[in-house]
């Protein structure tokens, strides 16, 4: 697995340009992005698409070549491998043959976001990219204000694509409140570099008046100290489980806890699972 540059290809190591040029062919997300790498280093290894679309169809013929002693070396159009990018099933494969497999690391972008952010760095957790729709999206970052309330201290990261920020950005606000710590990091060690820090509410004000484009990854911070927590919303959400439905538990919570009920019924989904077991 080898990491590559996330804009500036300047960014490769030394030991991904020696594995590049010795392997026996490179796995491409898609192999135009990759040509202008390789030909920046005057790398001439044969390159051949791994990608979403063919990863599963692909593998066992891969694994066959591997085990009679073929190298190959894994990327992506940017970045570290699997990180929102295939490989994740041909790694899986190799592993269970008993295939040597092994990383060289590099760039990647939720990293370089996390450490410009000025958020908590520890603990984060990154999320992959937001659903595409708003009410799947808000479905999402309900279940991961419900797992605040029951303790989850992070600082929360995702991708993004530019034409749905600020939608996104919109369904944050709704979910998690316009007051919560955010950035959004936009075209990465690239000429047009840009980290733009605040409230939700004033990093959405930014892009509404300045159009995203590039590669995006958005981070919120961890939930205030003085979060209501676990206690108030379970306390309450146990009681009225006893002699309420799921729904009308949550309904009847949401407006004592001032949350939205969709958080709260993420929440009472858990704990009704949990007064069954």
């Amino acid at each position: 697995m080898v990491a590559t540059p996330i804009g500036n290809l300047a960014d490769i190591s030394e030991r991904a340009i020696e594995v590049l040029g010795t392997v026996d062919a490179i796995l491409c997300e898609d192999t135009r992005v990759t040509a202008k790498l390789l030909l920046s280093r005057n790398i001439a290894t044969q390159t051949r698409t791994l990608h979403d679309h063919n990863e599963q169809d692909r593998t066992p013929f891969l694994i066959e070549k591997l085990q009679q002693g073929a190298r190959y070396a894994v990327v992506s159009d940017a970045g570290t491998p699997l990180v929102s990018d295939p490989g994740y099933r041909l790694v899986r494969a190799a592993i269970a043959a008993g295939i040597h497999v092994t990383a060289i690391p590099g760039p990647n972008a939720v990293i370089t976001a996390l450490t410009l952010s000025g958020l908590s760095p520890l603990p984060f957790m990154f999320l992959g990219f937001p659903a595409p729709r708003s009410e799947a999206r808000k479905t999402g970052f309900a279940a991961l204000r419900a797992a605040e309330q029951a303790g989850l201290h992070s600082t929360l990261i995702w991708y993004e694509a530019p034409h749905r920020l600020i939608e996104s950005l919109e369904d944050l606000i709704d979910v998690f409140g316009p007051e919560r710590e955010a950035a959004v990091g936009r075209e990465l060690t690239k000429r047009f570099e840009e980290m733009v820090r605040g409230s939700l509410i004033e990093v959405l004000e930014h892009f509404r008046t300045k159009a995203p484009r590039g590669e995006i990854t958005l981070l919120i911070g961890p939930s205030a100290e003085d979060d209501s927590g676990a206690a108030d919303l379970d306390t309450h959400l146990r009681e009225a489980l006893t002699s309420h439905s799921v729904k009308d538990a949550a309904t009847l919570v949401a407006g004592i806890v001032k949350l939205p009920k969709r958080t709260v019924y993420a929440r009472a989904l858990e704990l009704s699972r949990e007064l069954k077991d």
